[in-house]
C-alpha cells in the first residue's frame, strides 16, 4: 500500500525527486496578456465554430466578463451599420481575419524532469508560453508527474489568471506498475486511493495498466466517483488487457496507439517479439512497436469491423497522439524542424540525442528499415481512426511533447497536420481539437466551439487556418513574395484569447526565444533553475 505520509497523486513526483528529477519551477505570475476586460468586441470576423460546419462572416462578438454573450451577423456596409453591438471597452478589428475555439490538447504534460539528466529542465513558463502561442487554450495533464500539489496550484493559478497558461485538468498516475512504481497491490487498495484522490481534487486517473483484477476494481471505481480515466497500455501490461477490454470496463480514452492493435489480433495473443527482446532497451521498445499493426486483422475484414463496432457502441474515445511518433518515420525530418534552433531548451535538445536510460533517446541505431516498418504501422493506425470516426467514434488532438524530438506547441500542431494525413477533412480537424476535446474532458458547456454562453476561448488567425495547418507554428510557414520574387515567413496565429484575457502569440514567441538563447549560452537565470524559489 503507498505511504501514508504521501498524500495521493504525489507519490511518482516524490520518487522521482530522490532520483534527483525535482518538480519544474512552477508559475507564480502573469507578465503577459491584457484583460479580461468587462466587455470585448471582435469585429467583423469570419467564424470557424468547432462544430464542423463551414466559416461564416462576417459576425461580430461580444464578450462579457469572459464569456461569449453576443454573435451578430455583420450585413451591408460594415461602416454604417447601425445594428451592431455597441463599443466594448477594448475591441479587435477582425476584418480579413477568422476566428476559431481555442484548441485542446488532450493529452500534454506540464514539462518533463527526466530532461534533468541533461542539465537545466525547462521552467514550466516555457511550457505553457509554447501552448498559448500556439493556440492551446486548455490542456489535460496526463499524469501530474510534477506531483498532484503542484499541478493543482497551478490549475488554481490558471483559474483566477494569476499566470499566463492553459486551462488545466490534473490526471494522476495510478501507481500499480511494476516498472514505474507500483504501491497498490489489491483492489480495494486502488479503490481507497482514488477515493483519497478525488477528495484532493484530481479532475482524471491515467493509467499505464495494472493486474487485471485491480484494473477493472479502478475503473469501476472512477465512474463511481465521476473521475474520467485515459490509458497508455503499456506492453508490460496489455497481453493481459486490450484497448477493447478496458474500454468494456468503462476507461474514457486510450491513448496513443498501444492495445489497439492487439484488440485486432486473430491468430496470436502476444505480439511476436524477438526473442532477444528486452523492453528495458528503449530502442527494442520502439523499433519493436513498429511491427505491431500488421500482426492484426486487415482494413475491411470482419476482424477489423467488428472491433470498430465494439468500441463505437461502448462511446470510446481515441487521442491518437500521431505526432509524438512521427520521427520513428523520417528522424532526419524531425531532427531538422525550423523550430529546434530557436525554441528547443538545450537539455531537451540534449536529452533527444541517443543516450542510454533516457526515456524516448533511442535512437543507437534507427534504420531504413525501421523507418519503413513505421511507415506501414502509420498507414494502418491512421486507417483505423479515421474509419473510427467516419462511423461518428469521437477522436480528440492530444500531442505528449517533450520527447522524441517534439517540443510544446509545436508537437500540437503537428497533430493537427497528422490528422489531416490520416483522412480528416480540415473542418474535422479542428472539430477534433476543439469540440470534441472539450467533450472527452468534460467541458463541452464550457468551452469547445464559438456560440452564446461559452467562454471566451478564442483565436484570431490572419491567415484562414483550413487551408495550411503549418501557418500556426510558431515559426510559420516559408513562403514566395510575388512582388519580391524572394522568400518570406507566414504566420497565422495573431492573437490567443484564454477566459477573454488576450495574449499576443508574438510576444509570448520572443519571450521564449530570449528563454531559449539562455540555455545555450548557460546564463539562465536563478529564479528559473529554482535555486531561489521554493516550490508553492
Amino acid at each position: 500500500m503507498s505511504d501514508a505520509t504521501i498524500p495521493a497523486g504525489n507519490e511518482l513526483a516524490a520518487e522521482r525527486a530522490k532520483a534527483g528529477q525535482p518538480p519544474l519551477v512552477p508559475s507564480t505570475s502573469r507578465d503577459r496578456g491584457i484583460g479580461p476586460h468587462k466587455r470585448l468586441v471582435l469585429r467583423a470576423a469570419t467564424v470557424i465554430d468547432g462544430t464542423g460546419a463551414p466559416p461564416i462572416g462576417p459576425t461580430d462578438i461580444v464578450v462579457e466578463n469572459g464569456r461569449i454573450v453576443q454573435l451578430k451577423k455583420v450585413t451591408g456596409n460594415l461602416a454604417t451599420n447601425a445594428n451592431r453591438p455597441a463599443p466594448g471597452d477594448h475591441e479587435i478589428d477582425c476584418r480579413a481575419k477568422w476566428v476559431t475555439p481555442g484548441f485542446v490538447d488532450c493529452h500534454a504534460h506540464a514539462g518533463v524532469a527526466y530532461h534533468a539528466a541533461n542539465g537545466w529542465v525547462p521552467p514550466v513558463e516555457y511550457v505553457y508560453k509554447l501552448w498559448l502561442a500556439h493556440g492551446v487554450t486548455t490542456v489535460r495533464e496526463m499524469g501530474s508527474f510534477n506531483g498532484l500539489d503542484w499541478m493543482l496550484d497551478q490549475k488554481r493559478r490558471s483559474e483566477a489568471n494569476e499566470i499566463a497558461a492553459p486551462r488545466l485538468l490534473a490526471y494522476s498516475y495510478f501507481p500499480a506498475v511494476n516498472d514505474m512504481l507500483k504501491l497498490i497491490h489489491t483492489p480495494e487498495e486502488g479503490r481507497v486511493w482514488l477515493r483519497k484522490l478525488k477528495e484532493r481534487g484530481a479532475d482524471g486517473v491515467k493509467f499505464f495498466g495494472a493486474p487485471p483484477a485491480i484494473m477493472e476494481a479502478a475503473l469501476d471505481e472512477c465512474r463511481k466517483l465521476g473521475l474520467k480515466s485515459g490509458c497508455h497500455h503499456a506492453q508490460m501490461a496489455v497481453t493481459r488487457m486490450n484497448a477493447l477490454t478496458t474500454a468494456g470496463w468503462g476507461l474514457t480514452s486510450a491513448e496513443h496507439y498501444y492495445g489497439l492493435p492487439e484488440a485486432l489480433f486473430e491468430d496470436r495473443v502476444v505480439q511476436n517479439f524477438p526473442l532477444d527482446y528486452d523492453y528495458n532497451d528503449e530502442y527494442f521498445r520502439f523499433s519493436v512497436s513498429g511491427q505491431m499493426f500488421r500482426q492484426g486483422a486487415e482494413p475491411g475484414s470482419r476482424k477489423w469491423n467488428e472491433t470498430l463496432e465494439r468500441f463505437l457502441e461502448l462511446g470510446f474515445t481515441f487521442v491518437p497522439t500521431f505526432t509524438i511518433y512521427d520521427a520513428n518515420r523520417d528522424l532526419m525530418r524531425a531532427r531538422q524542424a525550423d523550430w529546434h534552433k530557436e525554441y528547443t531548451w538545450k537539455s531537451m535538445w540534449d536529452y533527444f540525442t541517443p543516450q542510454r536510460g533516457g526515456h524516448g533517446s533511442y535512437w543507437y541505431r534507427w534504420s531504413t528499415q525501421n523507418e519503413i516498418e513505421w511507415k506501414e504501422n502509420y498507414r494502418l493506425w491512421m486507417a483505423f481512426i479515421n474509419e473510427y470516426k467516419n462511423r461518428g467514434g469521437r477522436v480528440c488532438a492530444g500531442s505528449d511533447s517533450g520527447f522524441i524530438y517534439q517540443i510544446f506547441g509545436f508537437g500540437y500542431i503537428r497533430e493537427l497536420e497528422l490528422l489531416q494525413e490520416a483522412g480528416f477533412h480540415p473542418l474535422e480537424v479542428v472539430r477534433a481539437a476543439t469540440s470534441q476535446g472539450a467533450a472527452l474532458c468534460g467541458l463541452e458547456d464550457e468551452i469547445g466551439t464559438v456560440e452564446v454562453g461559452k467562454r471566451a476561448d478564442l483565436l484570431v488567425h490572419d491567415h484562414n487556418p483550413l487551408t495550411d495547418f503549418k501557418l500556426l507554428y510558431g515559426t510559420g510557414a516559408l513562403r514566395l513574395d510575388e512582388a519580391t520574387n524572394g522568400a518570406t515567413w507566414h504566420r497565422g496565429l495573431k492573437y490567443t484569447i484564454k477566459d477573454g484575457v488576450i495574449y499576443d502569440t508574438a510576444e509570448l514567441l520572443a519571450d521564449v526565444r530570449e528563454l531559449v538563447k539562455a540555455t545555450w549560452d548557460e546564463a539562465v537565470p536563478a529564479k528559473y533553475t529554482g535555486t531561489d524559489q521554493a516550490a508553492p
